[in-house]
């Protein structure tokens, strides 16, 4: 690359920099690789650590609450759909509507 000093290149191979002191005809390089000549971005900040971004920022789990079976759990359907129900004008909304 013209106008760009020698330190500021990086060669890679497969995406990994090759080092400053390799020879490319003594390297185990196969033949006909493609290499990449990339420059140095001045200035900038560091590289962020991987588990910014692929977890998140860690947070503890919170215990759920269990849930009810069985007769429990039936009893509990029951009291809704009969025993609090409140008679509304219209159309008759399904147990997931927020309104």
């Amino acid at each position: 690359l013209s106008g760009v000093p020698p330190q500021d290149q990086v060669l890679l191979f497969a995406g990994t920099p090759l080092d400053d002191d390799t020879v490319l005809g003594q390297s185990p390089l196969p033949e006909l690789a493609t290499l990449d000549l990339c420059t140095r971005l001045p200035g900038g900040t560091p590289l962020t650590p991987f588990y910014y971004f692929w977890g998140g920022s860690q947070v503890a789990k919170q215990e759920k609450k269990k849930k009810k079976t069985g007769r429990a759990k039936r009893r509990m359907q029951y009291n809704r759909r009969f025993v609090n129900v409140v008679p509304t004008f219209g159309k008759k909304k399904g147990p997931n509507a927020n309104s």
